[in-house]
Formats: structure tokens, sequence, C-alpha cells
């Protein structure tokens, strides 16, 4: 069998292997297929037939490497036919006979195709190493996707590498000894207090890891992402490794909509173990355990604060720092509520810009008003709230009516329907004296 000369071939299968961490079966994977499309190109330069080649016509040959004798074949599996239409797919029953009396008609016979060393000329070899290195980034992508794909939704450690417009193109590593590979930190999940200078070190919460054969990093890291605040405090209270402590809800506001606020995040917790005060686990003597939270979040203030299963005691401490007097429930369905302060903790409670009762309503899901208790109108509110809610239960009953008309129509035209067509069979089915003369 004929041979085309690949020098090297066994130190390159090698090299790629170690220096983008693939294994060497995959290597030699993606180096066959180059070749076979090298192949095709080589084979179209010298379609001297003019044949039509389909994007299936090849899918007959393959490629075999000779990793010891450093070089490889090309192999055609041809049907035996009686009379030869296309000798790339096809051979005649006295030329195999010649070889192997014993082949049949429709039989399979796998052949040498394999072009001399010169004629496999320079823009088959230029086609070969473009198809690899597109074959090499294929194979990269997958391993990356199959590594981390089970790692969404964790923390991983990131440092610089640099900057692309307005993203910072990190390194992540999955496993201990495992080669960095590249993630990318958009604009809007970056923390403004952070300085992403080259071969600075942060922690990151990975988010997605991308599909498809796009340029760029696979993987979309984020250091806005609430995740990355529960990791933290996971990682630093052993309470809520330990799962006597749990982390019920976070609402974080990483970017402000305004430069003038800063990053904030509230956060609730509960226990079920009457000993543990949940709260105080996540702060720490002397503010230990969230100072560590704090720090790394480059200064992002946080707010800890216990849950309740009443409505009302939870939007209470979700307004922490603020002082609240009274909560009222005003439309449970709808979930609104009315939060009576005094005049004097008006500002604390809707806090710089909003954010404060902003994040409360995001934690509790309720929507919520903040009042001044001197001023406010007990019975006008509960008036306006009825007269809502009377509004509402009308319009939904005036919506169930309407349905329920359209349900009678269509049951009439499904009558009508039904009477036409019996009415059609008995005609049918009528009997007319005349017929039996």
């Amino acid at each position: 069998m004929s041979m085309v000369s690949l020098p090297g071939l066994k130190e390159l299968i090698e090299s790629i292997s170690r220096e983008r961490n693939l294994p060497r079966l995959a290597v030699q994977a993606a180096i066959r297929e180059a070749l076979l499309k090298g192949y095709e190109r080589y084979r179209r330069a010298q379609n001297l037939e003019r044949k039509q080649f389909d994007e299936d016509y090849f899918d007959n040959f393959e490629v075999e490497l000779d990793i010891d004798d450093e070089g490889f074949r090309v192999l055609s599996t041809k049907t035996i036919v009686e009379e030869v239409s296309n000798t790339d797919h096809q051979i005649s029953l006295d030329e195999v006979q010649q070889v192997a009396p014993e082949a049949q008609l429709g039989d399979s016979v796998v052949l040498d195709v394999t072009p001399d060393q010169g004629e496999f000329g320079r823009m088959a070899a230029m086609q070969t190493k473009q198809v690899l290195a597109q074959k090499l980034r294929d194979q990269q992508r997958q391993m990356v996707q199959e590594e981390f794909q089970d790692l969404e939704g964790t923390v991983l450690q990131a440092r610089v590498l640099r900057f692309e417009r307005q993203s910072v193109i990190l390194a992540v590593s999955s496993t201990f000894g495992q080669p960095e590979v590249e993630a990318e930190l958009p604009k809007r999940e970056q923390l403004p207090n952070d300085n992403y200078r080259a071969n600075a070190t942060f922690k990151v919460y990975l988010k997605k890891v991308s599909q498809g054969q796009q340029r760029g990093p696979q993987l979309l890291v984020s250091r806005a992402d609430a995740g990355l605040v529960v990791y933290l405090f996971a990682n630093e209270v052993p309470e809520i490794e330990d799962e006597v402590v749990r982390i019920v809800a976070v609402a974080r506001e990483a970017n402000p909509p305004s430069r003038y606020v800063g990053p904030r995040t509230k956060i609730a917790v509960d226990t079920l173990d009457r000993d543990v005060d949940p709260v105080g686990a996540c702060i720490g003597a002397r503010g230990s355990r969230i100072q560590v939270v704090v720090n790394e979040l480059r200064g992002e203030k946080i707010d800890v604060i216990r849950w309740s299963p009443d409505p009302a005691t939870y939007i209470a401490n979700a307004l922490s720092p603020a002082r609240v007097d009274e909560v009222r429930l005003m439309d449970p369905e709808t979930r609104q509520t009315h939060v009576l302060v005094a005049e004097d903790q008006l500002s604390l409670a809707i806090g710089k810009e909003g954010q404060n009762v902003r994040l409360a309503a995001r934690l509790t899901g309720w929507k919520i008003d903040i009042k001044d208790k001197a001023k406010y109108d007990y019975a006008g509110e509960d008036t306006r709230f009825a007269a809502a809610r009377a509004k509402a239960q009308l319009e939904q009953e005036q919506m169930e009516l309407e349905e329920d008309d359209i349900e009678l129509e269509d049951d009439d035209m499904e009558l009508d329907e039904f009477e036409e067509q019996n009415q059609q069979e008995l005609d049918d089915d009528s009997f007319d004296p005349g017929d039996e003369e």
C-alpha cells in the first residue's frame, strides 16, 4: 500500500496534545479529518471529468494514519457492480474477481487510493492546515463545554488577562492542575469598585457555558450576580454549610442606576434551631464573618435580615435599618402594602434614590409604599382600596360572563352543525318510490 509521508507526525501529535490539553486520540481524529478535507481539495482540483461533487460525495473515503511510519493513506469503500458508472464509488466485478474470486455483485471492498507524494499539492496541504486548526479549536471548545457544564452556578477563582472593548477577559480553571480557560466578564457584570488590573485575582460566578462555534471565550462569568453573595456567605458561615441556617432570599443591586448610589445587597436568613441566631451567625463576632464578604465585594453594603413567615414582620425587617411603626397589608392578592414610619425615618426607609425600599420590595415580593404615619389617613386609604377591589371584582365577573357567552355561542354553533348533519343523513336515507320502479 502506498503512503504519503508526514515527517514528525508522532512528535506533532504529542506536542498538540500537550499544548492544548487534548487526548492524543482526539488530536489524531482532527488530523485525519483535516487530511481528508485536503484530499477532497486535491480531487476537486484534479477533476478532469468535471463531475459534480455533492456534499456527501466523499463519505465513502477515509484517512488512515500510520503513526510509527509517520504517514497516511487514503482508503475508499467501493461497491462491486457489473458496469462501472462512477470510479470513486464503484468497481467492476471482473476486476475484483481477479484478486478475490469469491466476490459477488453488491459486495463492498476497501481500496487504497492514496495520491503520490508529489501530487498532494500545496493547495491541498494549505487546506489541511486550515482545517486542522479549526478542528483543534472545535475539540477544545467541546472539552471546555464538557468540563465546565456541570459548574454553572458555582464560583471560580479568576485572574485578569486582558481587556476587550468593555469586557474583561479572565483566566479560570475548573480543577487543580488543569490548564486555564478564558472567560468573559462583560461590563454589566462588573462591580464599580473593582480594580481590574492585569494579573489581579477575583472570585467570579459562572453564569453560562456557551454552546456553538462562536469566537471568543465560551464562559460568561459575573461579579454582580446574587449567586456570588450566596456562595461567599456559605463559604464563610459554617452554619449555612451545615444547613442549620438557610438563605431564603437575596436582592442585590450591584450596579445602581445612579453613580451617586453605591452597590447594596439585602439577604434574608432563617433557622429551625431556636438556639441559633441566623443574623448573628452571618455577621459573626464583631462583624468578622460579614467583613470577609464585604472585602471580597470591595466594600459593598450588605444588610442581613431575619426572614419571617408573617409578611408584615418580614417587610418590616427588610426595610432595615429604618424603624417601622406599622405594616398594613392593603391587598394581599396584588401584594400591595403601606408601611408607616415616623417622619424622621422616612428618608432612611426609602433610602438614597429609593434604593432601600426598592431592594426590600425585591426581597419580599411585595409592592411597598412608604407613608408618614402622622399624616396617614386610615379611613381614606381603606375606602380607596375597598373601591379598587370592588372594581376589580366587577371586571373579573364581567370577563367571566363574556367567556360564558362565548362558550354558549360555541355550543349553539356545534348544535346547529349537528342538526344540519342529521338532517342531511335523513335526506340521504329517505326512500323515493320511483327508485323501486
